[in-house]
């Protein structure tokens, strides 16, 4: 590497939503697979949940933030790119763990879809019953 920039990664995981993050020090820029933040979540719920773990240790300006995401829905890689930013966060400053671990911000999410039962009409949505 070229650069002596210092780099924090962090991956993160939601439902089957993958975010690839990469933390760096600068003055709080946000891109996500190439388009800027609030482009790529515009529900403000989002913003706010993913960029939760930055803004509990007070370095939202500090860094910028790069995140390749992919996989899932708008809300599964909002969980992503949070639980990435955790992990990366970590790897910054070892410090910030108990605060981020107590807020839950390092637990991976790991509710799934359940599968559909063959004969049923979803996971768990019987047909209805016919007496005759």
């Amino acid at each position: 590497m070229s650069s002596q920039i210092a780099e924090y990664r962090g991956t993160g995981k939601r439902k089957t939503s993958i975010a690839r993050v990469i933390l760096r020090p600068g003055d709080g820029e946000i891109t996500i697979n190439g388009k800027k933040f609030e482009e790529h979540f515009p529900r403000a719920t989002l913003q706010v949940a993913a960029l939760a773990p930055l803004e509990l240790a007070g370095m939202r300006d500090r860094f910028d933030v790069r995140a390749r995401l992919h996989g899932g829905g708008i809300s599964g890689q909002a969980g992503a790119l949070r639980h990435g930013i955790a992990r990366a966060l970590v790897e910054a400053d070892p410090g910030l763990r108990t605060t981020l671990k107590r807020e839950g911000f390092l637990t991976r999410d790991a509710r799934e879809v359940e599968r559909k039962k063959a004969g049923f009409k979803k996971a768990r949505k019987r047909p209805q019953f016919s007496k005759r």
